[in-house]
């Protein structure tokens, strides 16, 4: 899959809080999109799928424009895992995995035999089949997050859009989500979209990021290229240390706040 962003903007009454936004994504790859609090990165997320529509620019996927393509279809290539913000729906954890096979139902048909393996598959794609029939009010924020992710690849996604999938969640927790992520991408050509508050994950599993600054500008490119301590003063107003080691034969990135800049 191809999906992209051409020329993309959006506001509310007349304030613009997307301006002119491009980016691309291919099978396999992940995209990070970082930004300050109210920077508009859930509003890009809506506008890109659909959910708000653009006032300018489209979202394009194999380079079809996504207003001609039909709901359904859409949603069965393209999955969305919200932030996990606790559950008040009692159902198991297996039945919410299911709620994810109705992109593929008719408006009564009820799941069959194949939904039901479908959703086990996803269930132990995430490592979370020992915990099948507890009530999702009963489990903890990683491992509901876990589940939303389940429930997204039942609908055998080409591309998974994330927001803020790793936050309120311990160091654990997070690192699972992310080697998710990137496995999905490395074992199966599942692309990521995520919104994070994170630029050290950004640089752990981004192919690729879009960084959106409070003035409606925004740049995309390589990850390692854009999330520079340049581009993370210019967006956060912050000053930032980033430097790179080595553990185990492989390559890391910190990155260290130093300072609020006036």
């Amino acid at each position: 899959m191809h999906f992209s962003v051409k020329n993309g903007c959006f506001g509310y009454h007349k304030n613009l809080i997307l301006n002119n936004i491009s980016f691309d994504i291919h099978s396999g790859e992940v995209l990070c999109i970082l930004g300050s609090n109210g920077v508009g990165k859930t509003t890009l997320l809506k506008c890109m799928m659909g959910l708000l529509a653009w006032q300018t620019g489209a979202t394009y996927v194999d380079d079809v424009c996504a207003t001609d393509i039909p709901h359904k279809k859409f949603w069965q290539r393209i999955a969305y895992v919200p932030q996990s913000k606790g559950s008040a729906f009692a159902f198991t954890v297996f039945d919410m995995v299911m709620l994810g096979r109705s992109a593929h139902l008719g408006t009564f048909e009820q799941p069959s035999k194949k939904d039901e393996e479908l959703s086990l598959q996803a269930m132990e794609e995430v490592g979370i089949v020992h915990l099948k029939d507890k009530l999702c009010t009963q489990i903890i924020g990683g491992e509901l997050q876990m589940v939303l992710i389940a429930r997204a690849l039942t609908v055998n996604p080409e591309l998974l859009v994330l927001d803020e999938p790793e936050s309120n969640l311990d160091f654990k927790n997070q690192l699972m989500v992310l080697e998710i992520i990137q496995h999905l991408a490395n074992e199966h050509g599942i692309s990521s979209i995520i919104n994070t508050h994170y630029p050290q994950h950004a640089l752990k599993i981004g192919t690729n990021a879009l960084i959106l600054n409070r003035d409606g500008t925004s740049c995309f490119g390589n990850t390692c290229a854009i999330v520079d301590e340049t581009n993370m003063k210019k967006s956060f107003n912050v000053q930032v240390h980033i430097n790179e080691f080595e553990f185990e034969c492989k390559r890391y990135n910190n990155v260290t706040p130093i300072r609020v800049l006036e």
